[in-house]
Formats: C-alpha cells, structure tokens, sequence
C-alpha cells in the first residue's frame, strides 16, 4: 500500500512538472513568434506601414533571419535539454523512492513472516498442551463414567435380585393364604384368616409400592446414565474433530518445515559456492602480488644502476633465480 501510494505521487510529481516545462516551452515559442513579428515590423519599409504599396525588393536579411533563427534553436535545445535533465532526475528519483519503498516492503514482510512463525510456533505449543490437557480431562471423565455406570449396574443388580425373590415369596404366601382360607369350615377363623390376609395384603401393598418407587428411582438413575453416556460419545466426536485438526495443523507445521530445510539447503550452497569463490580470489590474490613481487625483482635485476648489474658483483656473486616471498 505504501509503495503504491508513492508511485502515485511520484506520477504526480511527473505529470505537473511535464506540464510546467509543456507551458514554459509553449510560452517561449509565444515569446519567440512574436519578438519575429516586431523585427518583421520593424524591418518593414514606411510606405508599406503608411498601407502604400509594398515593394517586394526590401526584405529582411537572410543572416539576420538565419541568426535568429540559430539563436531560438539554440535556446530551444537548451530548454530541451533541461527539460530532459529534470525528467531523468525524476524518473531516477521515482525508481530510487520504488526501490526504497521495495526493500521497505520486503523487510516489513520478511519481519511478519517472523512474527507469523513465532505466533505459529506459540499457537502450537498451546494448541498441543490444550489437546493434552483435554485428552487428559476426558478420559479421566470416561474412566470416572465407566467406574461409576459399573457400580450402578452391580447396585442395581443387587437391590432388584432380592426385591424380585421377595416379591415372588409374597405372591406365593398370598396364594397360599387364599387357598387356606378357601380350605377353613368355621366363620370365625375365616373372618380371622381374612383379617389377617387383609393386614398382610396392605402390608404387602405398601412393600410393592415402595418396591415400585425404588424401581423408578433406579430407571430414573438408568436414563441419567444413558444421558451421560451421549454426552460421552459427543465428548469423542469433539476429541476426533479435534485431532483431525490437529493432523491438518501437523501437516502444515511439516509443509512449513520442509520449506525451512529447503532454504537451508539453499543457503547452505551459496555459501559453499561464496567460499570457494572467496578461495580463488585469494589464489588470484596471492599469484598477482607473486608475479608483482618477480616483476619487480627482474626490473632490479635489469636496471643499470643496480649493484647486482656491475661486473664486479656479476663476478663475485653468482648468479640465482629470485626467491618467492612465500
């Protein structure tokens, strides 16, 4: 957005002044057709200005028009030439600003994609420490529901077991007090057979009934369980979902990750190749400063006025090849 805004501003800056120099160029031809006009007028004879009849012998001369016209082409080249100046600085000066605002741009991107790595790097770190943690969570939860769902059952088990053989003992004690009953010759022991009945039938109502709210309290139990297991296969579809996510972030990680190594890689062979061109540069180095160092010591041998060059020194001191600084 920056970069844009400049080179808008700088095509601004463009056009006004291509539009100053258009005028400035436009007024100077104005100026220039008109200052023709008065040497015209004023090289005109006065009986053509007094509207007599023009004589077509007088005219104007042809080095002055020649003079003039070289003088305006001149001034005319040396406006161009300015105007050319300016537009060049400009264009060099808006490719500057482009390339200033390029590298600003790149180091801006280059510090998000930092800031993006990090916050990617965090966001992961906590995103993995929060599976952890709700894996965690949910299977002690799922531990803790099994455990206790077990215990409900084996509880209710136990509790219905007994009730059912009660239940059974009393219906059959209650068929055996009816056949007895059917069985006695008196009224008087019928109406205590059937007093008795009559209070064992209510007890064994009341016994049924608080069987029956024990029953119902246990299905109720039941259905909570039941309700507790779909909030526990809910649970795993979210952990599922959640590790799927996971997976897509783990990939992501592994994308951005093979890219890592690849621009390693990369770097790692520019700066091989920098090295060995840095080493040839140093050889290069090393063999110019060795043929300088010859140079200079065949130019000594060669002088005239060195001592090495007297036939006395030739004499006593053998000649020998020059030693390499190395």
């Amino acid at each position: 957005v920056v970069s844009t805004q400049g080179c808008k501003r700088l095509q601004k800056e463009k056009e006004e002044m291509c539009a100053s120099f258009e005028e400035a160029v436009t007024s100077l031809k104005g100026q220039h057709e008109e200052e023709l006009v008065q040497l015209e007028n004023r090289y005109r004879p006065r009986s053509q200005k007094l509207g007599s009849a023009p004589d077509s012998r007088v005219q104007p001369s042809p080095l002055l028009c020649v003079r003039l016209k070289s003088f305006y082409q001149r001034e005319w080249d040396k406006v161009h030439q300015i105007y050319q100046e300016e537009a060049d600085k400009c264009c060099t000066m808006m490719e500057e600003q482009v390339e200033r605002l390029r590298k600003q741009q790149q180091a801006e991107r280059d510090q998000q994609e930092a800031v993006q790595t990090q916050r990617m790097e965090a966001l992961k770190l906590h995103y993995e420490s929060c599976i952890r943690e709700l894996k965690r969570s949910h299977e002690k939860d799922l531990d803790n529901l099994e455990k206790s769902l077990k215990q409900t059952e084996t509880s209710l088990s136990n509790k219905i077991l007994p009730l059912s053989t009660e239940n059974e003992a009393l219906h059959k004690k209650l068929k055996e007090e009816e056949e007895n009953s059917k069985h006695m010759p008196t009224e008087k022991t019928l109406d205590s057979h059937v007093l008795y009945l009559e209070q064992e039938l209510e007890s064994l109502k009341a016994v049924l009934e608080i069987r029956n709210n024990q029953l119902h309290h246990k299905g109720n139990k039941l259905m909570e369980m039941d309700k507790l297991m779909e909030a526990n296969i809910k649970l795993e579809e979210s952990l599922k979902r959640v590790q799927q996510e996971n997976e897509d972030y783990k990939a992501r990680m592994d994308k951005y990750a093979a890219l890592s190594k690849q621009l390693s890689s990369e770097q790692a062979v520019l700066q091989q190749s920098l090295q060995k061109e840095s080493k040839v540069n140093k050889r290069l180095s090393m063999e110019n400063e060795e043929l300088l160092w010859k140079l200079q010591n065949c130019d000594l041998l060669l002088s005239p006025t060195s001592p090495f060059n007297s036939p006395r020194n030739s004499a006593a001191f053998p000649t020998a090849a020059p030693l390499s600084p190395r």
